[in-house]
């Protein structure tokens, strides 16, 4: 079977999307299958094009057994819609001319959305190549960005909300990153199949008993120190502020420390609420390469997952939650929905507080600070429960299964 995967994102670049599609390339390479990858040029999430790659319409290269065919790019000159757009729709076309006439012949496409535009690009190869289309969705757009406020245009999110029906009604198949998402797709188009393609962790890279970190020391942080960590994309949909605000209420306590680590749209508003409240006990760190997030994640105590409180995320599950209890950190989860049946009622290895509750978060904080015990506990029940239901090499061969049905 000859599978391409195609996506906007994929590692030299940091962040969620480009690890989970990584690691399952990889898994399903072993598993035998001639996988290719067809991204773009590495730039996320500085929005600038990786040193090696820069000036160039076409690159190649293979990795771990994969076949990676690059294409060009237009990167956003500010945060406006129509930069973005262009964005998007620049990888469209250039991934439509390489698939086009670098790829040879395929079964399957696999196709990550978003962004949802990407569709258009998977279409067209799927007809030239006459491939089975399989369109995986890690976020319901355009929903997500209606919600949010993100898109307001009504034109266009009819458009954007019709294209997501054709993609829909052109795929073989539906593959959604949480349950929430396939019970919504297929609420709203029970003609479509949809199957649970879940996020998860490479258990043998985040294991705590082969880690060795002295971040806490190399970053200036003491023994008694309480590391409260949050790892991922600042952006819109964390609801970032909420940790300030706690940070806020407990600045007295000295101990508590408050780590954000990594980039996005929000940050710079962040930065400057911290600046205006003078909180000295909130601490602001570049992303980092996934080599290094093992020590990170081992440094700190409690990992700190929040989203905001909006209908849409009640089927979320935030992938940095998978690290964090691989590696035995209690997680306070200011997350409701699905993520808080599995991690907090299910697999009872987080503590859930309301979304945007400062009190609740408060709360947490407190208890989990004054308790080294409960920390423990929580940490130990979490990598139990993600090794048995959220193993990356377990979750690859029953997508194998799947693709090897079509």
């Amino acid at each position: 079977m000859k599978l391409l995967i195609l996506t906007q994102y994929f590692p030299p670049e940091v962040g969620a999307p480009q690890n989970r599609l990584y690691e399952l390339a990889v898994r399903l390479s072993q598993l035998g299958i001639d996988v290719t990858i067809l991204t773009a040029m590495p730039n996320y999430p500085q929005m600038k094009i990786y040193k090696g790659y820069e000036g160039k319409k076409y690159h190649y290269e293979e990795k771990n057994g994969l076949k990676i065919h690059r294409s060009s790019i237009s990167l956003p000159k500010n945060k406006g819609i129509f930069q973005r757009l262009l964005n998007y729709f620049s990888f469209v076309y250039s991934s439509a001319i390489i698939g086009k006439t670098k790829i040879k012949s395929i079964d399957i496409i696999l196709c990550e959305s978003p962004p949802l535009f990407l569709g258009y690009s998977a279409m067209y190869l799927a007809r030239k190549k006459k491939a089975k289309l399989v369109f995986n969705v890690s976020d319901l757009w355009p929903e997500s960005a209606e919600k949010l406020g993100v898109v307001t245009n009504k034109w266009m999110l009819k458009l954007a909300y019709n294209l997501e029906e054709k993609i829909y009604r052109n795929s073989i198949l539906v593959t959604g990153q949480t349950q929430g998402i396939c019970k919504n797709i297929q609420h709203r188009f029970n003609d479509v199949t949809t199957y649970w393609l879940p996020n998860g962790v490479d258990v043998s890279f985040y294991n705590p008993q082969e880690v060795q970190s002295q971040w806490r020391e190399n970053n200036g942080f003491g023994q008694s120190d309480i590391l409260f960590l949050y790892a991922g994309i600042i952006g819109l949909a964390q609801g970032l502020e909420i940790i300030l605000h706690a940070a806020e209420k407990l600045k007295l306590q000295s101990h508590l420390k408050f780590i954000l680590l990594g980039s996005g749209p929000e940050k710079e508003k962040l930065q400057k609420i911290q600046a205006e409240k003078r909180l000295s006990n909130i601490y602001f760190y570049d992303a980092v390469s996934k080599a290094q997030m093992p020590q990170i994640v081992k440094a700190a105590d409690v990992s700190l997952i929040p989203l905001k409180k909006l209908e849409l995320f009640l089927g979320a599950i935030p992938s940095k939650i998978f690290e964090n209890l691989a590696m035995e950190k209690a997680v306070i989860l200011s997350v409701d929905g699905e993520a808080r049946e599995l991690f907090v009622n299910q697999g009872q290895c987080a503590l859930f507080s309301e979304p945007e509750n400062i009190n609740e978060l408060v709360r947490n904080i407190e208890l989990l600070a004054n308790n080294s015990e409960l920390r423990s506990q929580l940490g130990k029940r979490g990598r139990a429960y993600v090794i048995e239901h959220f193993n990356r090499d377990t979750i690859a061969k029953k997508f194998y299964q799947r693709l090897v049905s079509i």
